[in-house]
Formats: structure tokens, C-alpha cells, sequence
């Protein structure tokens, strides 16, 4: 029997990582190998089994944390398995990817020893496929005998997913295993989307992705990739030859940095150098064009995607990285005004900043703003031009310019929508709103008849774990308008937003 006290004999422990200057040197994950199995039971142990645990009202998935944490302090991890799965189609993305904000509204939060949730679910997502507990779940014939007179497998309608990012993967399987032919339609050469291209292998190995994808494709979801629709296929095609649609197109639009320099060679956007460091890792070329190689390298940012951009000119052997920041450092505490239970905005070292720290690579500027980017006598990219930010509105202060030497410059500013004017949109009759996502009511539904909006398109840039429960929730929705009902679960609407006051 688990020990219902554990929170005050056991502290808070991590899943252990491998040496910082050891890692760099590869793109492995960082974390050392099987370094989770011999704490995981006791920090499951932690779990206080709270009778209102608002790790529940923190993830949009729903997912039933004192549940799975009971099973695996009392090693049911076959049990645990079950109940993870029953609300995450892809625990083992969210379990290396999501920030947690689960452990933020964990009530031993309040103390600073949160339980370590992110590492259980990953333990558990892990020991699932090694076990086999986690293998392919294609529809019986028999749940699809009343889907009526629909042209797809078993008598069940045909669904195309556009977009083969985690919204779009998770409305995939959901409409899948419910019995409906699903294809997803991709316009990279490969499945994944920023799963894919986006994120480093160091962060998510490929083999990971890949074979969750076979799983899917085991299922009975087919792919499309290198297809672009609204270009390659219109939309009006694709929409006579569907009985529904759910675009779920991401929100790919790139924030720019408008200042003096940024059409110099040597300026590129993060996801531009993030996608050729993905592809030289897959083998599509020997070494990516875009290499930090030699070179001093600024990074104008200060979220995930400029972390993986640091972790990656690391790996690249860059000859120093810098990062501006344009926010004040963050607090080390949470402040008075984003109290418990909500995810604070505190300062955090991820793994790559670790990695830079070993390597004394460069230092981490807060409160700078970027002011323009200067040439060197080769016509490329010799400097970044920033200043310190004026608290009140980030502007740049006078008087404390400076410039740091730079050979590439990554802007890593975020995303603002799905890419405007798009031919799809026209096609299909989407409408997109003031802040450039596209249109759709609380159940996920467009203005157009029987097609759906999943995902960053719809919400705007977010975190993986709400691209999933988007994807479920939108495979509910569209369930639901071709048989009248559903039993899919839906976790969240359209409009759910995470824990703020």
C-alpha cells in the first residue's frame, strides 16, 4: 500500500540528465537513459490524491493525474497506462514537451515542491509502448454499423485532416478509431508538422514521432504527404470528396522584427534554421545551410523556439550565442499577481541554456531590445545593434546602444496565426478573425457547412497539450455532426482558455 504522506518524507526529484558538455556533443535526448524508473515510484508516491486537484482545471486534457500517480506508487502500471491513455493520445510528446502548467496548480505548488506529474506521465507513456499496452486500436466493424449510407470503410463517412501536427494527428486517430475513413493531407514531405520540423531531436527523437505514425497508419488513417491543399488539391475537390473537413493548419505566421538590416544574408527566422537543422538530422542533406558553424550567433527572443535555436547552434559548434530577450528577467518566485494555482511566469533555465552555461557560449539579456542589424565588410550580416528596453512600453533607451558581433542572426519572436491569404481559406469559405485565426463558433464548427478549425489556426500559437485536446475535442464535434451523436470525449470548447485570474 502507497504511503498517503509521502509529500512530507519525500522531496522532489527530477528525472536525472546527462552531462551538459557530454550532450552537446550529440542530438540525442538529453535525459539519461532510464534514469526515471528508479525515483518515479516514490515521486507518484507524492501525490496528495487531492479531493479538488486542480492539476485537473490546469490541463485541457483532463487528464487524471492522482489516478495514474495512485497506480504507479502502487506499481499498476499496466492500470496506469489505461488511465493515461484515456485522455492523451501522444503522452510521450507532452510529457517531453509541455511546461507543465499541471504541476504549476498542483497543491504542493503552493510550496515550491510540486509533484514531478510531467515525469510520471513520461515514465508511464514510455514503459506503455515498451510493454506493448499501447499498440494499434483500428475500429470494429460492428462500431460502425449505424454511420449509414456514407461512402467510407464500414459504412462510415470519409474525413480528410488537413495539417499533420498534433491537432490534426489527435483528430485523426480520435475519427479513426471511431469508425470514419480518415485521411490526413500534409504539404511537407513528412508527417509531423512542427513535431517534425520544429522541434530539435535532442527535445523529441524522431523515432518517437515515427512510430506513432505507424500506429495511426495501423489504425486505417491514410497520408498524404507533399500535398498542399488549396494548391495542389482546391479546396472545393477535397470538400466534394469528404463528408467533413478539419483544418488544422497550425499557426505558422512568423512575427517579424522590422528594423534597419533584416533583409541582410545572414538574418533568418528561427523556424527557417530549426527546419534545415531537422532535415540535415533526417539525412536530407549532408549539413544544413543554415549552420551556426563557426559563427557568433544572436538569437532575438526569449521563448521555447529560441531555446531549441540555442541548443541547436550549440550542437552546431556556434563560436558563441547570444540571446536577447526583450522582457525583464522574470522573478525567481511567482509574483503577487499570477498566485497559485495559475502557470506563473518565473524564471527557468531550460536544458539548453544548461548546455550554454557548461560551455560558457555567451551570455542571456534580458530587457533588450532589438535595434537594427549591421553589415560587415563582406555585405552579410557583422552585427547585431540592441539597447536596454524601457520597462514601461520596451522601447529602446537612449543612450545604451551597443552591438555584439554576428555571423547569424535568428529572429524567434513567435507566431501570430495561420498564414494569411492562403487559397485554401478562399475555397472553403473561412473567415478569419481580428487576431488572424480563423473563424469558427464554441464547437470548433466554421461558417462552412461540415468543415472544422482545430488547433493553433483557430486558437492562435499555444502549447502542445492544448493542441491535443483541441484535435479530440474537434474529432467530438465532427462525430457528432455526421451521426447526430457522439461518444467521443470532448475535454474542452473553442473558447476554453487555461487558468488566469
Amino acid at each position: 500500500m502507497a504511503d498517503r504522506m509521502a509529500f512530507f518524507s519525500t522531496p522532489r526529484a527530477e528525472r536525472a540528465r546527462r552531462d551538459a558538455r557530454e550532450r552537446v556533443g550529440d542530438w540525442r535526448e538529453v535525459y539519461r537513459p532510464g534514469s526515471l524508473l528508479p525515483v518515479v515510484g516514490g515521486q507518484a508516491e507524492r501525490c496528495m490524491d487531492c479531493g479538488l486537484p486542480f492539476c485537473h482545471s490546469a490541463c485541457p486534457l483532463g487528464n487524471l493525474v492522482p489516478e495514474w500517480n495512485r497506480l504507479v506508487a502502487e506499481a499498476d502500471w499496466r492500470a496506469a497506462a489505461a488511465r493515461l491513455l484515456a485522455t492523451n493520445n501522444f503522452p510521450e510528446f507532452t510529457g517531453r514537451l509541455c511546461p507543465a502548467p499541471c504541476e504549476s496548480a498542483c497543491v504542493l505548488a503552493i510550496d515550491g515542491a510540486a509533484v514531478t506529474i510531467k515525469n510520471v506521465e513520461l515514465a508511464i507513456a514510455d514503459r506503455a509502448w515498451d510493454e506493448g499496452w499501447d499498440g494499434p486500436r483500428p475500429p470494429q466493424p460492428e462500431g460502425t454499423a449505424d454511420r449509414g449510407g456514407g461512402a467510407g470503410w464500414g459504412g462510415g463517412w470519409r474525413v480528410a485532416v488537413i495539417g499533420s501536427g498534433p491537432a490534426g494527428l489527435a483528430a485523426a486517430q480520435q475519427l479513426t478509431r471511431a469508425g470514419h475513413a480518415t485521411t490526413v493531407y500534409e504539404r511537407a514531405d513528412r508527417a509531423g508538422g512542427l513535431l517534425r520540423y520544429g522541434i530539435p531531436p535532442f527535445r523529441l527523437e524522431k523515432h518517437r514521432l515515427e512510430r506513432r505514425l505507424d500506429q495511426l497508419r495501423a489504425e486505417g488513417t491514410a497520408f498524404r504527404t507533399g500535398v498542399w491543399v488549396g494548391r495542389d488539391v482546391p479546396g472545393e475537390e477535397l470538400r466534394a470528396g469528404y463528408d467533413a473537413l478539419v483544418v488544422a493548419v497550425g499557426a505558422t505566421a512568423r512575427r517579424e522584427l522590422p528594423v534597419p538590416g533584416r533583409e541582410l544574408p545572414g538574418v533568418h527566422q528561427a523556424m527557417e534554421y530549426l527546419t534545415w537543422a531537422n532535415r540535415a538530422d533526417e539525412g536530407d542533406c549532408p549539413a544544413s545551410p543554415v549552420s551556426a558553424e563557426g559563427r557568433h550567433v544572436v538569437i532575438v527572443g526569449g521563448g521555447d523556439t529560441a531555446a531549441d535555436c540555442l541548443g541547436t547552434a550549440l550542437r552546431q559548434r556556434a563560436a558563441s550565442v547570444t540571446q536577447l530577450d526583450i522582457n525583464p528577467r522574470p522573478p525567481q518566485g511567482r509574483a503577487p499577481d499570477q498566485p497559485w494555482p495559475v502557470h506563473p511566469k518565473v524564471y527557468r533555465e531550460t536544458t539548453s541554456h544548461e548546455e550554454s552555461a557548461a560551455a560558457s557560449a555567451g551570455p542571456r539579456v534580458f530587457a533588450a531590445a532589438t535595434v537594427g542589424f549591421e553589415p560587415g565588410p563582406d555585405g552579410r550580416l557583422g552585427a547585431v545593434r540592441f539597447a536596454e528596453a524601457e520597462p514601461a512600453d520596451r522601447s529602446p533607451r537612449a543612450g545604451t546602444e551597443r552591438s555584439l558581433p554576428a555571423q547569424l542572426a535568428l529572429i524567434a519572436l513567435g507566431f501570430t496565426g495561420p498564414e494569411p491569404d492562403q487559397p485554401l481559406f478562399a475555397q472553403l469559405g473561412l473567415a478569419t478573425g481580428p487576431e488572424g485565426t480563423l473563424a469558427r463558433n464554441d464547437g470548433f464548427a466554421s461558417e462552412a457547412e461540415g468543415v472544422f478549425v482545430a488547433g493553433d489556426a483557430g486558437r492562435g500559437q499555444s502549447l502542445i497539450v492544448w493542441a491535443i485536446a483541441e484535435g479530440r475535442a474537434a474529432a467530438a464535434a465532427v462525430d457528432r455532426y455526421l451521426r447526430g451523436r457522439t461518444e467521443l470525449p470532448a475535454p474542452i470548447n473553442a473558447s476554453a482558455r487555461a487558468l488566469t485570474l
